[in-house]
């Protein structure tokens, strides 16, 4: 049995986008400290998503935001690109992990032992919290592209394909933070 404190929760975010990075996060809670309104990021409001990432990121006893870049993500394919950004988060902490839990169906290897929970971000507070301060820097960014490129409305979408975000690639072409490897982005740059 591994001991809580040597357990890390990591989720990614960001696979469906047409733009933009893929981000993984990978947090270490303390167990004697209970972080009260842990869920699922996707069920949290934007409000309740940002209280929290500040919560976890000062009681957390470590965490890491990793991200695989999208040229990253057309070469190696989003897959690929997502065990990536996993692993370099779970790399990035700073204390020694004994075992990880991972969001899904699969697991990317790691330098400990680790399996992966089907809908670890509903059942499990490290992936939770992962789940949570994932989106909050992924989203983040995605604002941040938004101020750059601000023909495309990332900041509303964060790079999802909404209609409103297809026209605009229909209408000025892929930004340099479109993922071409993506079927509507290599539409688009014809």
């Amino acid at each position: 049995m591994y001991r809580q404190e040597f357990i890390a929760g990591v989720d990614e975010v960001g696979r469906g986008p047409l733009a933009g990075a893929v981000y993984a996060a990978a947090v270490v809670l303390d167990p004697f400290v209970a972080i009260e309104g842990l869920d699922d990021s996707k069920k949290l409001t934007e409000k309740k998503r940002e209280a929290l990432d500040v919560c976890i990121r000062e009681q957390a006893v470590s965490y890491c935001v990793a991200r695989a870049e999208v040229g990253e993500i057309d070469e190696i394919n989003i897959l690929q690109a997502s065990m990536l950004a996993m692993q370099r988060a779970v790399a990035g902490l700073n204390v020694p992990v004994e075992f990880v839990i991972v969001d899904g169906n699969r697991s990317p290897e790691f330098d400990c032992p680790s399996e992966w929970l089907v809908k670890g971000d509903a059942k499990s507070d490290v992936v939770k919290a992962a789940s949570i301060i994932a989106k909050v820097a992924r989203d983040r960014e995605m604002v941040r592209l938004d101020e750059i490129y601000p023909e495309y409305g990332l900041a509303q979408h964060k790079g999802y394909p909404t209609p409103v975000h297809l026209e605009a690639l229909r209408q000025h072409g892929p930004s340099p933070v479109h993922r071409m490897s993506f079927a509507p982005c290599q539409t688009a740059s014809r």
